[in-house]
């Protein structure tokens, strides 16, 4: 997906075959993601329905998934989030890439649940999602929290503020890394300003979604937010 990933456990005895297998499940379902999704890859099934060599109806399900949920996320966000995104011709093709790694993640941390006395983090680019398995407590010495730094875009070797998880997401999406990358679906332009919008909730799809969407968009995608009180919104 164009980014490092890693998975990162707490808990006794991490060397026990089960969690070896879990992890190993859980990268391989981040392979298999990146290998249907990827843009990066001219092979992928993503890459090859933007080229009109496969028809949608041909691709993995998950592909139409990822179409349902990009629908979805227009629909809440009154437009400011989209899966159709301009080539570098800038013709708008289908990119699923603003919600495939928040789904990924999810997907891989699902595995990664069961693992009994286990609190994991997976940090996907800087954006991460926490858990822990239902006998961890959520609260006090034994809860294992993570603690997430919010890099301050102004100043990227200062942390702007940090977010305890034992079971939720961080997601940031803003200019300081990567410049004007996010693009405004309603002027049909890349997004230029600095700062940056990090989304807290309990899971990183929507995390993600929302820190885009809120970055690029305006009161009418704030009024919408607001609808959403599980997830916070850190503008800085």
């Amino acid at each position: 997906m164009g980014m490092p990933m890693s998975i990162h456990l707490r808990g006794d005895d991490l060397a026990r075959p089960e969690v070896e297998k879990a992890v190993a499940t859980a990268y391989a379902l981040l392979a298999r993601m990146d290998e249907i999704f990827s843009t990066w890859s001219p092979d992928s099934q993503v890459s090859r329905l933007r080229r009109g060599e496969l028809a949608l109806s041909d691709c993995d399900p998950l592909v139409h998934q990822a179409a349902r949920i990009g629908g979805q996320a227009e629909e809440l966000t009154s437009g400011a989030f989209t899966t159709l995104l301009p080539d570098a011709d800038g013709m708008p093709r289908f990119d699923p890439a603003g919600l495939v790694k928040g789904w990924a993640v999810d997907l891989a941390g699902d595995e990664l649940r069961g693992l009994p006395g286990v609190s994991w983090c997976i940090n996907a680019g800087g954006d991460v999602r926490a858990g822990r398995h239902q006998h961890v407590p959520p609260t006090g010495e034994d809860a294992m929290a993570w603690r997430i730094g919010i890099e301050n875009p102004y100043d990227r070797s200062q942390i702007a503020r940090v977010v305890p998880l034992t079971d939720g997401a961080v997601a940031t999406s803003g200019t300081a890394a990567r410049g004007a990358h996010l693009y405004d679906p309603h002027t049909r332009q890349a997004v230029g300003r600095p700062g940056s919008t990090s989304v807290v909730g309990p899971d990183l799809l929507w995390s993600d979604i929302w820190a885009t969407a809120l970055f690029v968009g305006g009161a009418t995608t704030r009024a919408a937010f607001a609808e959403h009180p599980a997830y916070e919104v850190v503008d800085l």
